[in-house]
């Protein structure tokens, strides 16, 4: 076998470090002498027979710390730095383990080590292979009588390093937890780039051991930039060439193909890590140019109980970029370390358990209609040819199975995760269908996320396959997004290499013409990955099962009447894909699914007649044009539209003038606003009738404040009055609130108390099963309940009235702290908006929380020409109607909205925007 030379260092004694390196506690710091074992390399042994050689380790421990206050730790954390830091790297554990026994949590000890020639242990003149590190470890914790129980922590090299200890020691073993790292190279995988570079002959000794190169590279990972003060601290025990070399060693250990001689150990570690079924947490920093998400993914699939957060912001530091102290620390306590049986997991029951519900798989009536030569589903603007293509729901069935067969046949199998890159229409409901009936994970994403939202999604999800149309291949090719690519479309042959093109579409049909399936899926097994809108931070991939799709057709069918027969405009994606499910047919109207905004009051008529629709379904924004658009209506498009007898709009708050409007383009339909999210698309649900209801309740109760003059009196309730009211849960939806405290914070109990303003909080049989690789926030979104319910926290805020029915007040991130109370933003919007020249507004934050000052930005009528102080008139208007104190009022053109919905303000942005225009800066547009 063979390594790469590089010379070793002198040897060199251990010491202990500076004792001003920042957020570093030296007096926890100590030296230790350590025997050398004999232990055959790749034995797997753990320490063998000891030489005649010691080694003076330098490590970081709290035990004795501990020992001084008198408190009995329940294990230790060992956490193995990688290549080139040092112990330095968990600091901000050490300091957050001892701060966490001082308040009565669970005690551990936290031993974190430096690997020989590495920090400030012993240089040792020596090269030592992967194999020699693994024992080198197991002679430390034997020097240390280090029994158990022990969690594993490693980072980089340290995770390989950290696992190899823990498949060597399952007696001492409760808990594994990594950050960034890699335990398999594929030997016809090239490794990452960086490394490849440093590896060169040329390069390897110039660049880690002679110069800092490597050092200096690995610190600028950081996001956001490490301050001076921190890139001093770890780079204090490598000043000079002398004390580089393990670096260097580390570097050139790197097992890059089978005659190297590290990769036997490294085999045998990534092999028996499968065995390893004790609680498990991966932290991950995706935008690391070394260790990708492929790394992550092939870590999920050795240890598939792994839970798993990835960081969207963080690197390779990732114990720089975010606080993983806290979440390391909360998940072991959550997981109940050190006596969790092997194998922990969350056990969740909705409150209203889907398994109690008859179970009908989403392509049930494709299956019973498959005789049947009816429309099933009419797209009025296919992307080839002019006019709309139309389905029998005898074709869709044939499509969907042959299909299936064709995708089984080449290699899509279930629980493959594929990526659908393909716009609303014919080829995506085939597709998905087709995906779900072999049960494989369909990854859906919406184009509106942009280019960077996508990429973010799709990298996120790690899809085996990708079908899309030619824009989505084309942007999965630039961007490099995984997964065997297929097209929807025909493509000449220079352009299906290029864009590394495997099937089309028509070829996966044809060679499932035989329709031979593999048996069906389970209930209980993963269906889908749905992206949120990104509208209130990065979009985040939202799991269903077989089981909870079906629930979300269910309560859609239950509660809107919907069924064989039913002819539906679904003007928004969700719901052209659940036709099918619903057993009604369906007409994706003539649109820019990527801007809503484009639909037309004419192609809503004519997608109505096409299948001589009752129900049709908008986005506001999709909404907006179209009554903004019905001077364009025809006679003959009004008869249409009067046949309409339900209409649905949602994905936003649908304001009352505007159901009204629409109303009067459909005077035979019953206007409905529903309630929902990507995580439960249909919670509450309100008509035109009870908005009106509603409204008429608010205005009198506002006229009594008026009456009693408490509109000039400032309490902490102010700004809670209103919002906009989405009605009452349907049947198998339960809405408790959890109320804001004094610090805008959702800490209150879930209750069902009418006229208190918090966090909305749900449960139903169709709520998601969890948020995708984001165990964090998985757990912020749990509601722990004695009975173990399965309850979702929206990060909406509102409040329950007398009549039981729901407010929404505006997001949780968007409450406004002031010195006065706690102000939500929606129902001082709505006041603003009674003034005729104000078309909307959004009322913001600046300052420290706690002293916020309230900020009022409006888009006007007409609109402005640019960003600007509003008129004293207005301002005085604003500010009259508002009820509660308002620093300033600022008018721009156009307020930044989402692009799924085109209607979510983001006041996030402007809250940003507003502190830097009123500390001087220029008055740009936000």
């Amino acid at each position: 076998m063979t390594t790469r030379s590089i010379p070793a260092s002198r040897r060199a004694p251990a010491s202990l470090p500076p004792l001003d390196l920042a957020g570093f506690d030296r007096s926890l710091s100590r030296i230790v002498r350590v025997a050398e074992s004999d232990a055959a390399e790749g034995s797997g042994s753990g320490s063998g027979s000891a030489s005649n050689q010691y080694f003076d380790w330098h490590i970081t421990d709290t035990g004795v710390r501990l020992t001084e206050r008198g408190l009995t730790p329940v294990g230790t954390i060992l956490c193995v730095h990688g290549n080139p830091t040092w112990s330095y790297l968990w600091r901000r554990l050490v300091a957050a383990s001892l701060r966490a026994a001082g308040t009565g949590s669970a005690v551990w000890r936290v031993v974190a080590v430096d690997q020989l020639d590495m920090g400030f242990s012993e240089r040792t003149g020596t090269q030592r292979p992967l194999a020699r590190r693994v024992a080198d470890l197991s002679d430390l914790t034997d020097a240390l009588k280090l029994d158990g129980p022990v969690v594993t922590l490693g980072h980089d090299w340290g995770g390989v390093v950290s696992l190899g200890w823990a498949v060597d020691h399952p007696q001492s073993l409760v808990g594994v937890m990594l950050l960034n790292t890699a335990i398999h190279q594929p030997e016809e995988n090239k490794i990452p780039a960086p490394l490849r570079l440093a590896l060169r002959r040329s390069v390897l000794k110039a660049a880690t051991v002679a110069t800092p190169a490597f050092l200096e590279t690995t610190l600028a990972l950081a996001h956001p930039p490490l301050p001076q003060s921190i890139k001093e601290g770890y780079r204090a025990p490598y000043r000079g060439a002398q004390r580089r070399g393990g670096i260097g060693g580390f570097v050139a250990d790197i097992p890059t193909d089978s005659v190297h001689e590290s990769w036997p150990e490294l085999e045998r570690i990534a092999a028996a890590v499968r065995s390893l079924a004790v609680p498990t947490l991966m932290l991950w920093g995706p935008r690391d140019p070394i260790f990708s998400d492929r790394y992550l993914d092939d870590l999920s699939q050795r240890m598939p109980h792994a839970d798993v957060h990835r960081f969207e912001t963080a690197g390779h530091l990732v114990a720089e970029d975010v606080d993983y102290a806290s979440a390391l620390l909360d998940w072991l306590d959550e997981r109940g370390l050190p006596n969790a049986p092997p194998d922990a997991r969350d056990v969740d029951v909705a409150s209203v358990d889907s398994s109690a519900l008859a179970f009908q798989p989403l392509w049930h009536h494709l299956d019973e209609q498959r005789e049947n030569d009816e429309t099933a589903l009419v797209e009025m603007a296919p992307p080839s040819g002019s006019a709309p293509l139309i389905l029998s729901w005898r074709q869709l069935a044939t499509r969907v199975r042959q299909l299936a067969a064709g995708l089984n046949q080449i290699g899509v199998c279930a629980g493959d995760r594929v990526s659908l890159l393909v716009p609303p229409g014919a080829d995506l409901t085939a597709v998905l269908y087709a995906c779900l009936r072999i049960g494989a994970i369909v990854v859906v994403a919406d184009a509106g996320l942009g280019v960077r939202g996508l990429t973010r999604a799709v990298r996120g999800a790690r899809p085996d396959h990708v079908i899309g149309a030619t824009k989505g291949l084309l942007a999965a090719r630039v961007l490099g997004w995984p997964g065997h690519k297929i097209s929807v479309e025909s493509l000449t042959a220079p352009v299906r290499v290029a864009l590394q093109v495997e099937y089309v579409l028509a070829e996966v049909e044809a060679l499932g013409r035989d329709e031979l399936l593999p048996p069906q899926p389970q209930r209980h097994d993963t269906a889908a990955v749905l992206f949120t809108s990104g509208s209130t931070g990065p979009a985040k991939g939202v799991v269903y099962t077989h089981d909870q799709l079906a629930a979300v057709t269910a309560a859609l069918a239950a509660q809107y009447t919907i069924g064989i027969g039913t002819g539906l405009v679904a003007g928004f994606a969700p719901f052209a894909l659940l036709a099918p499910a619903l057993g009604a047919r369906s007409v994706t109207p003539a649109m820019d699914v990527t801007s809503p905004k484009t639909l037309t009051a004419q192609a809503v008529a004519a997608a109505v007649a096409a299948v001589d629709a009752t129900v049709v379904f908008l986005s506001p924004a999709a909404l907006t044009n179209v009554v903004a658009t019905a001077e364009t209506l025809t006679p003959t498009d009004h008869r249409a539209l009067a046949g309409v007898k339900t209409f649905l709009s949602a994905g936003a708050p649908v304001s009352e003038p505007l159901l009204a409007a629409a109303s009067r383009l459909m005077p035979a339909a019953s206007a409905h606003t529903p309630y929902g999210m990507t995580e439960g698309l249909l919670m509450t649900d309100i008509s035109l009738a009870g908005i009106r209801e509603a409204s008429g309740a608010l205005e009198v109760e506002l006229e009594l404040e008026v009456k009693l003059e408490l509109e000039v009196e400032v309490t902490a309730d102010a700004g809670a009055a209103g919002g906009v009211c989405v009605g009452r849960p349907n049947a198998t939806t339960r809405v408790l609130v959890s109320a804001l405290d004094s610090a805008g914070a959702a800490s209150g109990q879930p209750l069902n108390q009418a006229g208190v303003t918090g966090e909305i909080v749900v449960s139903a049989p169709h709520l998601k099963s969890h948020y995708d690789r984001l165990w964090i926030t998985n757990r912020a979104s749990r509601v722990n309940t004695p009975q173990n319910e399965r309850w979702h926290r929206t990060g909406d805020v509102g409040h329950l009235d007398t009549a039981g029915r729901l407010w929404i007040e505006g997001r949780l991130p968007h409450v406004v702290v002031t010195a006065f109370g706690v102000v939500t933003p929606v129902g001082v919007e709505q006041r603003v908006e009674t003034d005729a020249t104000i078309a909307r507004s959004a009322l913001v934050g600046v300052g420290p929380r706690g002293t916020q000052q309230l900020v009022l930005i409006v888009e006007t009528v007409p609109n402005a020409r640019r960003a600007a102080l509003a008129s004293p008139e207005m301002a005085a208007a604003a500010r009259v109607l508002a009820r509660v104190p308002i620093a300033a009022v600022l008018v721009v053109p156009h307020l930044p909205t989402d692009i799924r919905h085109n209607s979510k303000i983001d006041r996030t942005r402007l809250s940003i925007w507003a502190a830097r225009i009123l500390a001087g800066g220029r008055m740009a547009q936000p």
